[in-house]
């Protein structure tokens, strides 16, 4: 590709500071790449950038009441610290532990907050990433790097995905999304609509039920969930017999991660059973008359879209106790006072949240040049999901939806520092991916929507880079394949084109 950076930018660009490797987002990705970085290639030296004011990512953002895990922390959880509180954590206590993690590694030198990355552009001639990025007062660094990473999540951090309803500048209460939970709000005492049916809106309806004078979930449409203990009875067992910690967390890891493979290919192969088994464990928390068909029972089968668990089956407590109450149906419009719902019923409320989701978001929506030119991520295929064609030396840490994000945060740590140090030993400056000779691929969309089908992939599907029809050229989304396939790649194989 030809051009040159704009004048503005190359102004802004000087002069610079030059890292081996640049890590983008102190979230649970990259606290997890800084660490395999330390161990695997400590020669290297690496820097993260964060744009909010600590680390966290998701945990430090979202901050509405009862905001917790849907996995379980054994799994969720690095491979390298073990996990001893309950498997469904509180975002503070995930904070605590990210923390932990910064201290024990030294790792708080590396990390730069308030620093909002506004353009990387790849020079082909220098062999390195020009990265620009904003602090709040609008003034700009300059940071040159070998190799960046892209440890940024996939949703937009800023502001959460509210649909457009007819009315909403009527309503005379307060309208909020729980990605952008205002510290004023005062809930207690007040009637509370949350709209939604995903996790978000199954933590913050317990959490708030018992301070509310009611509180209502709106949904268009039911989604699955599984109950249980908020306890790992092994884990427990255990520790009363004095098992090390680091031997309880391995253990109770690959204890869950055996039943969650039994249960992805169970959900694949039976899904009307599994749907049943999920189905009666509502049921089993809920009043026997409760209409489960109506509000509890999805459209999909089990594992298109993410299962939610609720501890302790909390949730359902609070409507079996007439704290909170349930309805499905869709919104016509909002009122001065509330909704008014396609079946005519109107819903009275001061407060409406608008548990409905975020956007998408594709490499941070940093706008990438390369040589100057702009990329159009949506035209590059992706190589196992985290390596795109026409870019070199960038991988986009994207974890696992059917099992915890984390595990892949693990297994991309082993993959890119293997590539980074045999780059090191062939002499290379470059690695880019492109389909070998004579591998006729079909360019598709990013997921096969027959297989995983949330409403946030299917708003921006067309964004996010394409595959190709050839397990090398997807994101598969299968921990259990690729625990084993991403340490076997070859990294001299065709794929890889080196410079």
């Amino acid at each position: 590709m030809g051009g040159s950076m704009p004048a503005k930018t190359r102004a802004a660009a000087e002069p610079a500071e030059h890292f081996d490797v640049l890590i983008a987002g102190a979230g649970i990705s990259g606290i997890g790449l800084a660490y395999h970085l330390t161990r695997q290639c400590p020669d290297r030296t690496f820097l993260v950038l964060e744009a909010h004011e600590s680390y966290g990512g998701t945990w430090l953002i979202h901050r509405y009441p009862g905001i917790r895990s849907d996995s379980d922390l054994h799994t969720f959880g690095y491979r390298f610290k073990p996990w001893s509180g309950p498997p469904i954590a509180t975002a503070a206590e995930i904070l605590a532990y990210m923390g932990e993690v910064i201290e024990e590694n030294a790792l708080g030198d590396h990390i730069r907050y308030r620093h909002r990355i506004v353009h990387a552009d790849w020079s082909s001639r220098e062999a390195r990433w020009t990265v620009i990025a904003e602090r709040p007062d609008g003034s700009r660094s300059t940071f040159t790097a070998g190799f960046f990473i892209g440890a940024l999540g996939y949703y937009e951090q800023d502001k959460g995905y509210t649909p457009e309803w007819p009315g909403m500048a009527s309503f005379r209460g307060r309208i909020v999304h729980p990605q952008t939970w205002p510290e004023d709000l005062d809930f207690a005492g007040k009637r509370v609509i949350v709209i939604g049916s995903g996790a978000t809106a199954a933590t913050l309806v317990p959490a708030i039920a018992g301070q509310t004078a009611h509180v209502t979930l709106v949904q268009r449409s039911p989604t699955y969930f599984k109950t249980g203990r908020n306890e790992i009875e092994l884990a427990t067992l255990l520790r009363e017999r004095s098992i090390p910690e680091a031997w309880i967390h391995e253990i109770v890891r690959r204890g869950i991660l055996h039943e969650q493979a039994k249960f992805v290919a169970r959900a694949k192969a039976e899904p009307e059973t599994v749907r049943d088994e999920l189905l009666a464990d509502v049921r089993a928390n809920l009043p026997e008359d409760y209409d489960v068909g109506r509000h509890f029972t999805p459209r999909y089968r089990p594992w298109q879209q993410r299962i939610a668990f609720v501890p302790d089956a909390d949730l359902f407590k609070g409507i079996a106790a007439g704290k909170a109450s349930v309805v499905t149906d869709t919104i016509e419009r909002f009122t001065e006072r509330g909704l008014i719902l396609s079946s005519g019923t109107e819903i009275e409320a001061d407060i409406i949240v608008t548990a409905t989701g975020f956007n998408l978001s594709v490499l941070g929506d940093i706008p990438f040049t390369v040589d100057g030119d702009p990329v159009d991520l949506s035209q590059t295929l992706t190589y196992r999901g985290f390596m795109f064609t026409g870019l070199p030396n960038l991988v986009w840490i994207f974890g696992y939806f059917r099992a915890s994000w984390t595990l892949r945060v693990d297994l991309l740590g082993d993959l890119i520092c293997r590539l980074l140090n045999h780059m090191k030993a062939k002499g290379a400056r470059a690695v880019e991916v492109a389909p070998p000779e004579g591998l006729a691929l079909k360019r598709l969309p990013w997921a096969d929507t027959e297989d995983f089908n949330p409403n946030y992939l299917l708003r921006r599907l067309d964004r996010m880079p394409r595959r190709g029809d050839h397990p090398d050229w997807q994101h598969t989304q299968d921990y259990w394949r690729e625990k084993d396939e991403l340490p076997a790649i070859d990294l001299d194989g065709p794929a890889f084109v080196y410079r």
